[in-house]
């Protein structure tokens, strides 16, 4: 049998060395877990489209989408998710708010351990960790 596939699109945002992360919402599939700010992609929408659109949902800001930092696949029980980490930076400094999310906080690498992240992100945050050259990197917590 086989299972579903769904394409999520996350935001990698940097600011004074710091990455913004988001807690889900206790009624959203894997509760209070945290992530990179995204969502998925809907039929008919590029990843950048996506992106924007559920960045402006969630945290009622835009985006300005770059390259793509890392990806990975993760199977869940009964779909897939493909999980695609783009640079990106806030179009302006307005201030975030929690509008489809319970919290965001800005982050150091190093302090990512202290965060439960979802088995597909957490894949990806060893690339990310590449990605900007992290020394030590840290190993998430199991959600």
């Amino acid at each position: 049998m086989t299972s579903r596939s769904i394409r999520v699109v996350a935001a990698v945002i940097q600011r004074d060395g710091k990455y913004l992360i988001t807690q889900r919402r206790e009624n959203a599939s894997l509760p209070l877990l945290w992530e990179f700010p995204g969502g998925r992609v809907e039929p008919g929408e590029t990843d950048a489209q996506a992106l924007q659109r559920e960045f402006t949902e969630r945290l009622g800001a835009a985006v300005d989408v770059g390259k793509p930092v890392a990806f990975r696949r993760h199977d869940y029980e009964g779909y897939t998710v493909e999980l695609v980490l783009y640079e990106a930076t806030l179009v302006s400094d307005d201030a975030l708010e929690t509008v489809r999310v319970k919290d965001f906080r800005w982050v150091e690498v190093d302090e990512f351990s202290q965060y439960p992240f979802p088995p597909a992100d957490t894949g990806t945050l060893d690339d990310f960790q590449v990605f900007v050259g992290a020394q030590n990197p840290k190993k998430l917590p199991k959600a």
